[in-house]
């Protein structure tokens, strides 16, 4: 799923929500975007395949939502729900759409930020879910815009925890944070960006439980668990099925790699983060909450191990 601008079915005002369109053949369906009506959407719908990503990295799932949370909640991921967190402030993630393809019957939820580019995307595979659809919320006249998220603390990355870094890079895809990282007071490094492909090899054949949160601008999807399998094309391209998920990194396009520790459940916890050309990071691997000590110290010898750039 590559980034794109949203915008109206039409720029001439013919084509109005709620009506179907003879040109595009489809039928677009403007819902609220605000929480907590947005969350009870999302929980709706059973069998949902979960898009989150960009040209870099794409993180694809399908299954059912678990309750997503807001920038400044606490976070979770449990095995087989989908985890997607959003940046419900006013300049996050700011509508969301239902495309029905008449031509089809494929039906599709898109989210999108406020500048129009797509945050998350779920396509509704069941027919039962494609009818609940119906019982989404629309925006009626007058709807206000969506207010600020819960208090993020955004400007405490500095002193944070994991997810308070995961929290700034869901604001501006990380790029003040990374500017100002010489102001972090945990231990972080440049890394080698080739040893990705050879992380995900190691943790696979070692039975090594890893996380992997993928960004869009205003959202994260992640997973966790088991890799099952791992594979690299020859232009670069990395696949990893994750737990439920499958995971695709476009390394060619990864332009930096850092390792940054930060406090997690089990204390100071390693994350390997990818940045796109334009220094926004687009996808993180290291353990989320409660692992096991054993697990937790493999990962960290693992990251201690990682050599620099």
């Amino acid at each position: 799923m590559t980034d794109h601008q949203f915008e109206p079915p039409h720029t001439d005002g013919l084509c109005a929500f709620e009506e179907r369109c003879e040109r595009r053949n489809s039928t677009v369906r403007l819902i609220d975007a605000t929480m907590p009506e947005l969350a009870h959407c999302l929980t709706l719908f059973r069998h949902v395949q979960a898009v989150t990503g960009g040209p870099v990295a794409r993180i694809d799932q399908a299954g059912s939502y678990a309750v997503p949370s807001l920038r400044g909640e606490a976070f979770a991921v449990r095995p087989g729900s989908i985890a997607l967190r959003i940046d419900g402030d006013c300049d996050g993630v700011a509508s969301a759409v239902v495309v029905r393809d008449e031509g089809t019957g494929t039906v599709a939820l898109h989210l999108f930020d406020a500048d129009g580019r797509t945050a998350h995307q779920g396509r509704l595979l069941s027919e039962a879910d494609r009818l609940l659809v119906g019982l989404a919320r629309p925006v009626g006249a007058g709807t206000p815009a969506p207010g600020p998220s819960a208090p993020s603390g955004t400007a405490d990355w500095e002193n944070g925890d994991q997810l308070a870094q995961f929290d700034a890079v869901l604001v501006d895809g990380g790029v003040a944070r990374r500017r100002g990282f010489d102001r972090y007071r945990g231990e972080h490094r440049t890394i080698d960006a080739g040893v990705v492909p050879e992380v995900l090899d190691h943790v696979c054949s070692a039975g090594l439980p890893i996380g992997v949160a993928v960004f869009a601008p205003a959202a994260m999807q992640a997973c966790s668990g088991l890799v099952h399998v791992t594979d690299q094309t020859i232009g670069g391209q990395v696949f990893a099925a994750v737990a439920e998920s499958a995971v695709e990194i476009e390394m060619t396009r990864v332009r930096a790699c850092h390792l940054v520790r930060s406090t997690a459940a089990h204390g100071p916890t390693s994350a390997i983060e990818l940045d796109d050309e334009d220094g926004r990071c687009v996808a993180v691997l290291t353990q989320f909450g409660i692992v096991g000590e054993r697990v937790h110290a493999q990962w960290e010898h693992l990251a201690a191990s990682l050599p620099g750039a």
